[in-house]
Order: C-alpha cells, then sequence, then structure tokens
C-alpha cells in the first residue's frame, strides 16, 4: 500500500517528542553541513513571537514545515512531483487537504513564506493541538499512485525518528560516513562536546555551532 499523510500521522509523536527529534536532526545537519545554504534540516526557535519552526528543503523544490506555537502544531510538506502538486488552476489546493484545518492555524494556511503565488504549497498536511491525543489530517482522495502525496520521501527520516534513519539519509545525501553512537548521543540531545562533534566533522569544534544551536535550541552544556 502506498505510504500517505495518514501513514505520517499514525508514526510521528506527541508534540514535545517531535520538536526534539526536529532539533536533533537540525543540529546534525549544522555538523555536518556547515554552510547553512547547502542543509537539509532546519530548526528557527526565532521563527516568530510565541513560534518556532523546523523545516526540510532538498534543493530540488521539495520541502516541508514544521510550525510549532501556543495552539499546537501545524505541518505541511510540498512534493513538486506529486500529482497533487498540479490541481485544476492558479490558487487552487488538492480537495480536502486543508478545509478541515482548524481556524487556530489559519496564519499557517496562509503564510507568505509557505505559498506561491498566494497559495499554499502544499501535497501533505497534518495538525496536532496541544489536548488532541493524534495528529489529524483532512479527508484526501488519493491519485492512483505510489507515493501519491510525496508523504514517503519526504517524511521518511522524520517518521522512522531513529539514529539509524539519519544516518542512511545522511551518508547518502552528504556522502559521507556517520558514526552512528555518536548520531543517537545528538538524537538524545546529550550535552556536546568538542570530541562529539569531531566524531562527525573533523574540522568543526563546539564554539564554531554558537549560533546555530542557539537557534535551534540546542541544550547547552552545563557550566
Amino acid at each position: 500500500m502506498p505510504v500517505t499523510v495518514y501513514d505520517v500521522a499514525r508514526a510521528l509523536p506527541d508534540l514535545p517528542a517531535l520538536r526534539r527529534r526536529c532539533q536533533a536532526l537540525a543540529t546534525l545537519d549544522a555538523i555536518v553541513s556547515p554552510d547553512w545554504e547547502y542543509r537539509y534540516y532546519s530548526f528557527d526557535t526565532r521563527w516568530a513571537p510565541d513560534e518556532q519552526m523546523a523545516s526540510m528543503r532538498n534543493g530540488s523544490g521539495d520541502a516541508w514545515s514544521i510550525v510549532f506555537s501556543r495552539a499546537g502544531a501545524f505541518i505541511r510538506g510540498f512534493d513538486h512531483e506529486s500529482p497533487m502538486a498540479r490541481c485544476a488552476g492558479p490558487g487552487d489546493l488538492w480537495p480536502g487537504l486543508v478545509d478541515t484545518v482548524p481556524q487556530v492555524f489559519s496564519g499557517c494556511v496562509n503564510e507568505p513564506a509557505f505559498s506561491f503565488k498566494g497559495t499554499l504549497e502544499a501535497t501533505v498536511c497534518l495538525w496536532r493541538q496541544h489536548d488532541d491525543d493524534r495528529w489529524h489530517a483532512g479527508d484526501v482522495d488519493f491519485p492512483d499512485r505510489d507515493d501519491p502525496d510525496g508523504a514517503d520521501r519526504l517524511f521518511h527520516v522524520l517518521m522512522e525518528g531513529t539514529p539509524l534513519a539519519y544516518q542512511q539519509f545522511a551518508e547518502d545525501y552528504y556522502e559521507t560516513t556517520m558514526d552512528l553512537a555518536t548520531i543517537g548521543e545528538i538524537f538524545a540531545l546529550r550535552p556536546l562536546t568538542d570530541e562529539l562533534v569531531r566524531r562527525l566533522n573533523p574540522d568543526l569544534l563546539v564554539a564554531d555551532l554558537t549560533e546555530d544551536l542557539a537557534e535551534i535550541g540546542y541544550p547547552p552544556r552545563p557550566e
């Protein structure tokens, strides 16, 4: 069976756990790819007042964004190769994609940073309020093809949420060898040390990551 947004909804953890997972992915990418322009995963604790944003971009037109706010979290993903990215006309979204998004997330649906010509760029959409016991998605009739909305390609690492999943991704994407145990330390948000960082990037020290770690909100080392 094709993977869809409904599989993402079942696989993702609660809000605090998802935030930590996103922070770990962003920290790992900051270490492996010091140049922000070429990173795959990012996390910005200063995205907006009372909002934090995790994001992915692959440089080929695919992306996802997760906005953590007082209301909960809103996720939009965009697979530019999905038939759902090419609807009937300008300003159209795939039927059912955002029709039932709660009003508290309307700012995300209409966020210019996530839009093209005034319309949300999305083939995947999920949300979860703080008092919800699960993730929600709209009532979508998917096109008949593998990975119809791009959910698997976009969210595979996030859904797996394991050091191994990141290792497999990073070794392919960055064409480098990644130490699994070190990845596990960062997934657990353990304090960063120069020795830990150098296992992933021999040319980097913790001090070189000061601004990135502050933006990501990675827990500081104890004094």
